[in-house]
């Protein structure tokens, strides 16, 4: 699959950083920089641009504040002509400012949102461009919303001055069909702008969802390295990028770094595809539930999870 409007980001730092409280050392990112650069990819995000008041520095690590000094720090030194990007969620912004885009590393804010905060998104948008940044609007959840609500959502957001607005399945809950149904409906409301696509691996979907999304002319693309992500995690970079046909990628310094980082830390933290995540993407409710049920002691009693959830479905 070619097309020269595709865009891929890599989400390993920010939404891995869900499974880790965004504790990655500085030498696994600046290797992540340096693998992704001579690979290819278009966008890297770094994490969140989150508030200290709401989120305390004694509980997460850098990258869920992405101070700009700090991604200078880390990114010093090489060369490369990826862009940066970091995500903030509208709901969450507080204090935060952001400098004009030419006295920082980052090159766009992906805002992210849910429908009932479209307007707050908005504003947010309308900062950053003012400030030269590039932003993309990513709609969490809407397996959960309403047609309507949806509908009202993106005749708002189609008059923003974002770029790109994201077809996003927080819950890893949706199937072909849907990716199909939501892309061309973005496309409907949103004429001009680009659609990208974000999936979760609940049900094993996030690749061939993405793929679907791809057929149906979603240019931007997000996944992760190995799948990292919160739960059942995300789309695996290293599919995604064997299966663009595009010749700029180049997947072995993924794989390198993969093999270099990933399979230890894959030892140390719990990510994937596993029955609790199969549950709450085939219920449609927040991966919380798998997180905290595998986090007890009963992590492995599958069926009285199951039984537990459908009674309050």
């Amino acid at each position: 699959m070619y097309r020269e409007q595709i865009k891929v980001l890599d989400c390993t730092i920010r939404d891995g950083g869900l499974v880790n409280d965004h504790f990655f050392d500085d030498d696994f990112v600046r290797a992540l920089y340096a693998a992704l650069t001579k690979a290819g990819v278009d966008y890297m995000e770094f994490g969140y641009r989150c508030s200290k008041e709401l989120f305390s520095p004694e509980k997460f690590g850098a990258w869920k504040y992405c101070d700009d000094e700090k991604i200078a720090e880390v990114i010093d030194g090489i060369e490369s002509n990826m862009k940066i990007s970091i995500m903030a969620d509208a709901h969450r912004i507080q204090e935060q400012t952001f400098k004009p885009v030419d006295e920082t590393p980052i090159d766009m804010v992906r805002v992210a949102t849910y429908v009932k905060d479209v307007d707050k998104a908005i504003s947010l948008t309308h900062q950053l461009h003012d400030l030269g940044y590039e932003t993309t609007v990513n709609i969490m959840a809407i397996s959960k919303e309403s047609e309507f609500d949806l509908v009202e959502c993106l005749k708002q957001l189609a008059t923003s001055p974002t770029g790109t607005v994201y077809v996003v399945d927080s819950f890893g809950a949706l199937y072909s069909e849907q990716i199909e149904y939501y892309v061309k409906l973005y496309q409907q409301y949103l004429p001009g702008k680009e659609i990208g696509i974000h999936c979760h691996n609940n049900q094993q979907l996030a690749f061939g969802n993405t793929i679907e999304a791809i057929i149906h002319n979603a240019n931007y693309l997000d996944a992760s390295l190995y799948g990292i992500g919160r739960g059942a995690g995300n789309c695996c970079l290293e599919l995604l990028m064997g299966f663009l046909k595009n010749p700029k990628y180049k997947l072995t310094p993924v794989l390198k770094v993969l093999q270099d980082y990933m399979i230890d830390m894959r030892e140390k933290l719990e990510w994937g595809y596993l029955i609790p995540d199969m549950i709450t993407g085939n219920l449609n409710e927040h991966p919380r539930h798998a997180i905290g049920r595998r986090a007890g002691t009963d992590r492995d009693k599958f069926a009285e999870f199951y039984e537990e959830m459908i009674k309050d479905v």
